[in-house]
């Protein structure tokens, strides 16, 4: 340390590095370790933000939580290996066991529950809530996943599902809308549809442009598209029926 002030740091080798950076607080082995000129930076765990070097405003508590930021700012992972790959994004926020885990410049994401969106690298402006939510989506960006499992397989962006299960198996289906318990768990490549209700349009899997609002609505729709059910156990019974 040459000219940073007010830094407290506790464990070996802990802000080691620092020369001019200021109101740092670290704890743990290499926390904070190559950090050099970034300030108001909170390190809180064995590696974490060990190789932050001119970043600001970063929290991290857990084993190795941000451990490969650089120059990333505003971040804040709570668990181990949260955003531990992450290294220029910013405003990204992960809490959970390796939550965020793989993202390296995706951005002003929000990660809350054990391995959300674990498998994000690049994929900007998503939100996911629950357990293995949006879990393999990489670069699609612009998602909302709430409950667990939601979104799981999910990969592409424009894509919201609220409920468990809801939306799990989805890969490339496009600007899906699922509300609702087992909503839409079974769609692959469908795109365009909206169910809202407990397991609506549980059993579509390419089916496009359908609405199903109501318990059971359109429960039984495969494949087919541009059908509107209302009310519980509407066209229930529909397989790949159109229009």
């Amino acid at each position: 340390n040459t000219t940073g002030t007010r830094n407290t740091a506790l464990g070996s080798f802990s802000l080691d590095a620092n020369t001019s950076g200021n109101d740092n607080s670290c704890l743990g082995v290499n926390a904070l370790g190559g950090n050099s000129s970034g300030g108001s930076n909170t390190a809180v765990g064995k590696d974490c933000l060990e190789n932050n070097s001119t970043a600001s405003n970063n929290t991290g508590v857990g084993f190795s939580a941000l451990q490969t930021n650089t120059t990333g700012q505003q971040n804040t992972a709570i668990g181990s290996y949260a955003l531990d790959a992450n290294t220029t994004a910013g405003d990204n926020t992960a809490v959970g066991y390796i939550s965020l885990s793989n993202n390296t410049t995706g951005a002003s994401n929000t990660a809350v529950g054990h391995q959300s969106m674990f498998g994000n690298t690049t994929g900007q402006f998503n939100t996911a809530v629950g357990r293995i939510v949006l879990n393999a989506n990489q670069t699609g960006g612009n998602n909302v996943g709430v409950g667990y499992g939601a979104l799981n397989s999910h990969t592409i962006s424009d894509t919201v599902a609220v409920g468990a299960f809801a939306l799990h198996n989805n890969t490339t289906g496009i600007q899906n809308t699922a509300l609702g318990h087992r909503c839409m768990i079974a769609n692959t490549t469908g795109g365009y549809n909206t169910a809202i209700g407990h397991i609506a349009l549980d059993a579509n899997t390419t089916g496009a442009n359908n609405t199903a609002i109501g318990v059971a609505a359109l429960t039984d729709n495969t494949t087919g598209h541009t059908n509107t059910a209302v009310g519980k156990l509407a066209c229930s019974d529909n397989t790949d029926g159109l229009y």
